[in-house]
């Protein structure tokens, strides 16, 4: 089984152009299944045994929803390829109940809080203080994924026309507008380094380029220095940048086309923030509403 689970991982490396990241998660979320059935052979897989691996998914203290419908979409994607290959015949997954998946509003910083973040004084560290407050401004100006952030390469900035190149999810490449704010930052981190189109943008402690863990630590590390008390990830940021586009009417399809979601339901999800600020906005405006 683990043996077949790894030429899967080859298999979305080579056909899907997956990141490390996405491969690492997968590789993940099959783990559990691999570890049950140690010694089950691919075409012995049967509905009882998924059945059983849900089971112990629900069973598990503190998992959320979300968690386990991901390892049980691994697990499908992993049935599909078995069943390409023509090591497994049937489809074990098929029928089998699944939780409904819930629809969290994404957690993101009110406009006046992303002001607060921001207007952090400048540290010791200068060095420091200029690389962070690019990738913090950058995230928020662009809406980009942390991959797509530590992957730029200086060639990816066009200070011109005001725009960055990324590279998303299963390589798509995108154009996404990059505000004044952020380009003034990355100038200024950038001033005196050499800028050849494929050298990294944001370099880590190593002299390298930065590494994922690298920029979810440097933000929690400005975050603690700040004064708000809350838990601030890249994606929060990302959501950020998505929830004051909408709250200030920006078209959704937009919104979607610059955060590189495939399908506009993903999109979706932002519509409920708005409409919660619209519905403030109408408390604070109609005359009939009560104050």
């Amino acid at each position: 089984m683990r043996l077949q689970s790894e030429r899967f991982l080859t298999h979305l490396r080579a056909t899907r152009n997956y990141s490390p990241h996405t491969l690492r998660a997968y590789g993940k979320d099959l783990e559990g299944f691999v570890v049950k059935y140690p010694g089950l052979e691919p075409s012995g897989i049967e509905r009882v045994h998924v059945r059983a691996f849900l089971a112990d998914l629900q069973k598990e203290g503190g998992l959320a929803r979300a968690t386990i419908l991901r390892r049980m979409a691994a697990l499908r994607s992993f049935v599909k390829y078995l069943r390409s290959t023509g090591l497994l015949k049937g489809n074990p997954i098929f029928g089998v109940p699944l939780p409904k998946r819930g629809r969290p509003l994404p957690k993101f910083l009110t406009e006046s809080e992303m002001a607060e973040l921001m207007s952090m004084p400048a540290s010791s560290n200068a060095k420091h203080q200029l690389r962070d407050r690019a990738v913090i401004e950058l995230i928020y100006s662009s809406g980009l994924r942390r991959a797509e952030v530590v992957s730029l390469n200086c060639g990816d900035i066009d200070y011109m026309s005001g725009t960055v190149r990324v590279f998303g999810k299963g390589s798509k490449e995108r154009v996404v507008p990059v505000g004044d704010n952020a380009l003034k930052c990355l100038r200024a981190y950038l001033e005196g380094r050499r800028k050849d189109d494929a050298e990294p943008v944001f370099i880590g402690p190593s002299g390298k380029r930065l590494s994922d863990a690298g920029l979810v630590f440097l933000l929690s590390r400005w975050v603690k220095a700040s004064a708000l008390k809350k838990k601030i990830t890249p994606h929060v940021l990302r959501h950020s940048f998505a929830t004051h586009l909408m709250n200030h009417g920006c078209d959704i399809r937009m919104v979607q086309e610059m955060l590189g979601h495939v399908s506009l339901q993903t999109t979706q999800i932002y519509t409920h923030v708005s409409l919660d600020r619209m519905k403030e906005v109408y408390k604070d405006s109609h005359p009939r509403s009560p104050k």
